[in-house]
């Protein structure tokens, strides 16, 4: 018997009607696929997966409202700031 490689391993993988229903909605919200989004359902779990699609959504929202700084600007701020600083190597916040 030759031992398999583990990519070609399937995994057989059997959700309640519940949990499929509930990995078709975070899948809608995350705009993929239910076959892609539970890969990270397996790995990480539906609880943080629900979490990170939250935040992300949360995150696209403030930045469709302009409520974000552009790394090239918090980038600027961080060395007029490094700049300011004593030469004894100690920041202090403003």
């Amino acid at each position: 018997m030759t031992p398999t490689a583990p990519a070609e391993i399937e995994h057989t993988t059997t959700l309640t009607k519940t949990d499929q229903k509930r990995l078709e909605r975070l899948a809608k919200s995350a705009g993929r696929t239910p076959q892609a989004m539970l890969r990270f359902v397996l790995r990480d779990g539906f609880a943080v997966c629900e979490e990170d699609v939250a935040e992300s959504i949360a995150a696209d929202h403030e930045i469709a409202q302009g409520k974000s700084k552009s790394h090239e600007s918090v980038m600027q701020a961080a060395a007029k700031l490094l700049r300011a600083a004593p030469k004894s190597g100690v920041i202090r916040a403003a």
